[in-house]
């Protein structure tokens, strides 16, 4: 077996040669199929190479220099290509070490295989835990999270938050919809967006969600749609009185769980009444909206905080899908665990919300989708 390179980098391994023919012919083979575009062969090769690269260095001690050679002689041969340089084939190395597999055709069967190279790039620069990794790849996947919105929710730490909210799903819905449900939903709501005077109602954080639209429906997930805002239920007596009108915060329809959301915002923390309040509105949408095909209208209330134990006692009278999140605008959310004797010294939550609004966006995570160097 070969000794490792020189450390004056002018001795070369004895299989460098091979290996170096070998990388050329499988990028050479990965360009003429899919131009180094975006693609399974161009990962396939990326991950072989990387493979390579890990290989080499446990089993002949293959150092920096050696692999900074390599760059510099596949950019030699490939002059006009990207993703050659010494930076990206250390980001190859890791790829194959993220995703192990026996063979590239396994590794394509893995998630990870459905998405574009630029998002490995980023999964690998901000995720260190495999679980963590594997979860964010398969959302992307599933999602078709572009790299910036990827990027947007593991800053904002959507794998705590997904699934997480407090509901009555798993009673009030038979499996597999009670998953899926529960999955569509998260706690707590990240809307670091908002801008909110420091006297603001009710009114006044819908309005703020609403103009920021496309900003709240990024964090409310895929398929949500918005129907409507103060949308009017109108509710005849059957004993002839007068009609009766109550108007919904929020309206939506999620055409992948194919039933209508409710929302319900509140600018204080929970109250159990809310429970029994959204149960109203559940019942009224599924006999005045709801139509042949769509699941039962779940609802959702939206608190700046919540106490666990009595929002759970709350939901035990309540027979129909409902659940209980949080939002939070600045990381910082008032619930059951915030010392009672601190709580007078935290800012209220409209004012945290205008005071660092500009810090919010200015902070915002935000990731080119430019081809690396």
């Amino acid at each position: 077996m070969a000794g490792p390179p020189s450390r004056r980098g002018d001795l070369l391994p004895s299989d460098y040669r091979q290996f170096l023919a070998e990388v050329k012919a499988r990028v050479a083979s990965a360009r003429a199929q899919a131009a180094l575009a975006v693609s399974a062969a161009v990962l396939a090769a990326y991950w072989e190479i990387g493979r390579g690269i890990l290989e080499r260095e446990s089993r002949e001690g293959w150092g920096t220099k050696v692999v900074e050679r390599l760059a510099a002689d596949l950019r030699r041969e490939f002059p006009e290509m990207k993703g050659l340089s010494l930076r990206n084939l250390r980001y190859m190395r890791e790829f194959a070490r993220a995703w192990p597999a026996a063979s590239v055709g396994e590794m394509l069967q893995q998630p990870a295989a459905r998405l574009p190279w630029g998002h490995h790039m980023l999964l690998l620069d901000k995720l260190s835990d495999r679980q963590e990794r594997v979860w964010y790849a398969s959302y992307a996947a599933e999602h078709g999270c572009s790299r910036k919105v990827l990027g947007v929710q593991i800053a904002s730490d959507l794998h705590a938050r997904h699934g997480a909210a407090l509901s009555t799903f798993d009673r009030a819905l038979a499996p597999p919809d009670s998953e899926l449900v529960r999955d569509a939903l998260k706690d707590p709501y990240n809307f670091e967006f908002l801008s909110l005077s420091a006297d603001a109602k009710e009114r006044d954080l819908e309005a703020a969600l609403l103009n920021d639209v496309q900003s709240f429906l990024m964090e409310m997930g895929r398929g949500f749609a918005l129907v409507g805002r103060q949308f009017p239920l109108r509710v005849r007596d059957e004993e002839g009185g007068e009609e009766s009108e109550f108007f919904l915060d929020l309206l939506f329809y999620n055409y992948l769980l194919r039933r209508f959301v409710v929302i319900d915002l509140k600018i204080e923390d929970f109250k159990p009444e809310f429970a029994g309040k959204m149960n109203f509105y559940l019942a009224a949408v599924d006999e005045l909206e709801r139509q042949p095909g769509d699941g039962a209208t779940i609802g959702l209330v939206l608190c700046p905080g919540r106490n666990r134990t009595v929002t759970q006692w709350a939901l035990r009278g309540v027979d129909a899908p409902v659940a209980v999140a949080r939002y939070t605008t600045a990381g910082i959310t008032l619930t059951e665990t915030t010392p009672a004797e601190l709580r007078p010294a935290l800012p209220e939550l409209p004012e945290l919300a205008s005071e660092l609004a500009g810090i919010a966006e200015a902070a915002a995570v935000v990731y080119d989708d430019l081809e690396p160097g």
